[in-house]
């Protein structure tokens, strides 16, 4: 009896900054995306450095990026509709099979040596059209992993601790593999990740959900009104929708640089990447520890600040030291932004409306991630890496400077004259 009691005063032993891990759901969840997604970065850097190899063309990397992307920005906001109106452990199951599929389709094509541009486009855009149903399907599912609202803040945060954490191990992983083996080998290994995430899901055990009804134009509309009809929620997509468009072309970008400019070859690719996942995974942790909404917001709005000095700094730099700070700088902000707001946004939704709003974020974010990579791309081919990310930190940084005017438009005169004191 007396033992009892003592694990009923300490319901959950982990640390406050783990503190979503107490519940076995998401625990297992947690193990099987770890998997998964360690996979996808080791893909995600293989295809760029294989369309760069085959054409050297920075056209065709902003191309294949926005292949990849902006399915998000166009089936997205459908698919949050749909998700709502589906049991979400199941269909997640069934996604992530077809990601599977995708990967060992583009394994086999690059082994046997028939890929082609063509093909890596088209093979782009089918990953694009599922991870829009998979990002918000797994974002959304979230929520009920977690037996205590009050740990959905900080499950969101070890979500993206674990994108990051794959984000700072798996690029150079994949550099690795790159100069041993070659890219076909990456792309099979990302396929069998998938197993991971699928038999977590299988060893999940959730109550039916509630599901949204009604037609699917109604859900659709239902949802977007719920977003513009909130100016909270409105600014904080406007922010998304910025650094996506700019900051997050560096994503394109990266090949170009680690080739063109510091005459590197998937190594030198793969410390950049892990330099920005290093920036990414310090932000996680800052965010599994924050508390409160206000404070949250200021953060966002900083990390925006970041991301336009990381971006500028990189376009200047011809030092490789200089720019992996740049790249760290990146990372963090840019993943301060995006994960913050999302913990803003999930905390705000409904259950019976979070699909929808999930992937309002999420077509928002990885759309314009897509339009812009496309034109960093364009921009890159004629004016060169380090212009087109000039020109985008200038774009960002124009967007800040509104920002924080409307800031000191919103403060009370009073608080601004306690602050010159």
């Amino acid at each position: 009896m007396a033992l009892l009691i003592v694990k009923a005063a300490q319901p959950n032993r982990w640390p406050p900054v783990l503190r979503a891990l107490h519940h076995r759901n998401f625990r297992l969840y947690f193990i099987g995306h770890a998997i998964s997604t360690l996979g996808t970065w080791v893909q995600t850097v293989a295809l760029s450095w294989l369309v760069y190899r085959l054409t050297g063309s920075a056209a065709l990397l902003g191309l294949t990026t926005c292949a990849t992307l902006l399915p998000q920005l166009l089936v997205g906001p459908i698919a949050g509709a749909w998700i709502d109106h589906h049991d979400k452990r199941r269909l997640l199951m069934k996604v992530e099979s077809l990601l599977g599929l995708q990967a060992l389709v583009l394994a086999v094509l690059t082994w046997l040596e028939l890929i082609s541009p063509t093909l890596i486009v088209i093979l782009a855009a089918t990953l694009g059209i599922l991870n829009a149903v998979d990002t918000p399907l797994r974002q959304s599912l979230l929520s009920r992993l977690v037996d205590d609202r009050e740990d959905l803040a900080n499950a969101l945060a070890l979500n993206a601790m674990l994108f990051t954490c794959s984000r700072f191990i798996g690029p150079p992983l994949a550099g690795l593999l790159l100069a041993v083996t070659g890219e076909a080998l990456c792309f099979a290994l990302n396929a069998l990740s998938y197993g991971g995430l699928i038999l977590g899901l299988l060893a999940v055990r959730l109550a039916p959900g509630e599901k949204a009804s009604g037609k699917m134009r109604h859900l659709f509309r239902e949802g977007l009104e719920h977003v513009w009809h909130s100016p909270s929620l409105r600014g904080l997509i406007l922010g998304v929708l910025m650094v996506n468009l700019t900051a997050s072309t560096y994503a394109v970008l990266l090949p170009v640089f680690a080739h063109d400019i510091f005459a590197g070859d998937a190594r030198t690719l793969g410390w950049l990447w892990g330099a920005a996942g290093l920036g990414s995974l310090l932000s996680t942790v800052l965010l599994a520890g924050q508390q409160g909404a206000d404070r949250l917001r200021g953060l966002i709005l900083f990390s925006a600040i970041a991301s336009a000095l990381g971006l500028l700094l990189f376009a200047g730099s011809r030092s490789l030291p200089l720019s992996l700070l740049a790249m760290l700088i990146l990372g963090f902000g840019v993943t301060i932004n995006n994960v913050g707001t999302n913990i803003l946004l999930q905390s705000q939704a409904p259950e019976a409306l979070r699909g929808r709003v999930v992937s309002i974020y999420t077509s928002t974010r990885f759309g314009f991630d897509a339009i812009g990579g496309l034109l960093a791309g364009l921009l890159a081919a004629r004016l060169g890496g380090p212009w087109a990310m000039s020109i985008a930190a200038a774009l960002l940084a124009l967007y800040c400077a509104w920002q924080v005017l409307l800031r000191v438009r919103a403060t009370p005169e009073s608080t601004l004259e306690e602050s010159a004191r």
